[in-house]
């Protein structure tokens, strides 16, 4: 029997592409490729990453579709609905990067924090001494409050590991999550979390309700000198008003991991500004990480065989 198409339009791991090949026509085609149009006339399963956008243009291009697997968490890019008006199930791998942007979070307060060089030289005891007082951090996690906007997976593992560093945790969510699965944070209003936070750190999904969200309003409760981290989507925080406060609180910096666009532009209102600092979308750069995602496939087969995937979007 001819093996259904599969199509994967980005970065995955070479043992999952193996395995998926094994069971499919599997072929590595980015949506830009020349032959992209044509295989998309029979594919019967599209795997993709971060950047390829599922809508019902493309939808309409690709009759025989049947299953979308996204090898990670948001699904932004992704038309839920066109897909099940179609029949299109979605899978995806929600919790596949949960600890490499919870590890990342901590990197990132840690920078901010805790100023620290290394020496490539000797150096006499005057400048030991200068060094030494220079580095002396005014803060420290212990005994930092730290909100989190979002308790979900990320979210609640960074609540339990800040909570084992002796900080205060207070969160905001939209659920109403049981004390048992608190880790130890404290609910709050929205306002109260950004008045409270010496850090802030981002954790809501990708729904559309969600863009803009950390706008004006609620960014001007924010403390003088708090630190404000965004690992979630770059459309939920509105980067005009961050810019903004920033301006105008010299004493508090914004580490954001994500951006909208992707990649940055000359236009963002970010750049330049010595208190925000911009990463390149680097919460899920581990290869355990990326392993854990392209491992997609598994549910793209299952929906192939006729079969329920573990982890359905629709």
């Amino acid at each position: 029997m001819t093996k259904p198409l599969a199509i994967v339009t980005e970065e995955l791991d070479d043992a999952a592409f193996a395995w998926l090949g094994e069971r499919c026509d599997a072929v590595r085609c980015a949506v830009d490729d020349a032959q992209f149009g044509d295989l998309l006339a029979r594919v019967e399963a599209l795997v993709i990453r971060t950047y390829t956008r599922i809508d019902a243009a493309l939808l309409t291009r690709a009759p025989r579709l049947r299953v979308v697997g996204r090898a990670g968490v948001g699904l932004d890019r992704v038309d839920i609905p066109a897909c099940t008006a179609r029949g299109v199930r979605v899978v995806s791998t929600p919790d596949a990067n949960s600890s490499a942007v919870t590890e990342l979070v901590f990197a990132y307060m840690l920078d901010a924090l805790r100023p620290r060089l290394f020496l490539e030289a000797a150096i006499d005891e005057k400048r030991w001494r200068g060094l030494r007082a220079e580095l002396t951090a005014r803060k420290q996690l212990e005994g930092a409050t730290l909100g989190i906007l979002g308790l979900g997976r990320v979210g609640g593992r960074v609540a339990r590991i800040a909570a084992a560093m002796n900080m205060r945790v207070l969160f905001n969510d939209l659920r109403e999550i049981p004390p048992s699965e608190r880790h130890g944070a404290t609910p709050v209003s929205l306002d109260e979390l950004f008045r409270q936070s010496d850090v802030l750190t981002i954790h809501i999904d990708g729904r559309p309700n969600n863009r803009g969200f950390v706008g004006e309003r609620v960014m001007g409760s924010l403390r003088d000198d708090a630190l404000l981290i965004n690992t979630s989507r770059g459309f939920v925080l509105d980067h005009v008003a961050l810019a903004r406060f920033l301006e105008a609180h010299p004493g508090a910096s914004a580490i954001l991991d994500v951006h909208e666009p992707e990649p940055i532009d000359a236009s963002n209102p970010l750049l330049g500004l010595a208190n925000a600092h911009l990463a390149p979308h680097l919460g899920a750069a581990t290869a355990r990480a990326h392993e854990n995602m392209s491992w997609v496939v598994r549910d793209v087969c299952r929906v192939l065989a006729g079969e329920e995937p573990k982890f359905p979007a629709n």
